[in-house]
């Protein structure tokens, strides 16, 4: 894929969104809430969306901000979010997290990368998502559908997600980083998947590289 062409795949990209099921973060996002942000993406490592959406909501209720997830004990966060991947180690962090924003921050999710992976469990991913949906900073997360996607387009040539996210910041345009985890994950998980991809209804075929692909359908 040339770098010229990012313009016309990321409005096909855009098109094809429509027929999918938004991403969870995404749908919990719309309130531009960093707590939520926060929360429901610490939720959703190594876990299926539909399990995540109803956890991360089943927790708001209880907990609708950072003081009220406070007052919760560990075994009554991980009552809420079972049957999340590792429920037990993610309520014993949440916990963690609401204690030290509130002690340290004053109650406010930070709104810095540095301060954000100072958090327990929070990585690249997580703190880049609360900076982008929950803040409106540019950043670009990248999770395993964009790390995959963007080398097997020819837009990058990384090892790992950490390498997708600064060679992505140098050749893709700052007004799609916020939106480009948004488009490539339900793509990822509908068509552009790991193995046998969809390329045959794939409407950014033309400018695919097909990097590694030995299969597709």
């Amino acid at each position: 894929m040339k770098v010229s062409d990012i313009e016309e795949v990321i409005k096909l990209l855009r098109k094809a969104y429509k027929r999918f099921r938004e991403p969870v973060v995404t749908e919990v996002a719309k309130d531009n809430d960093p707590y939520r942000v926060l929360v429901s993406t610490v939720l959703s490592l190594r876990t299926k969306d539909d399990v995540t959406r109803a956890a991360s909501f089943r927790l708001f209720e209880r907990a609708p901000n950072i003081y009220e997830l406070d007052k919760l004990d560990e075994e009554e966060i991980a009552e809420l979010i079972y049957p999340v991947g590792f429920y037990k180690t993610k309520a014993k962090n949440l916990k963690r997290i609401a204690r030290i924003i509130i002690e340290k921050y004053s109650g406010r999710v930070p709104d810095t990368l540095d301060e954000l992976l100072t958090l327990p469990n929070v990585g690249r991913k997580t703190a880049n998502l609360v900076l982008s949906k929950g803040y409106g900073k540019p950043a670009i997360c990248v999770d395993i559908h964009v790390h995959r996607i963007s080398n097997r387009l020819g837009l990058v040539k990384t090892k790992n997600p950490v390498e997708t996210e600064f060679a992505l910041m140098k050749v893709l345009p700052e007004k799609y980083w916020i939106e480009f985890n948004d488009l490539l994950v339900p793509f990822g998980q509908n068509l552009c998947k790991p193995i046998s991809p969809h390329c045959s209804i794939c409407p950014i075929f033309k400018y695919c590289d097909r990097v590694g692909v030995e299969k597709s359908r």
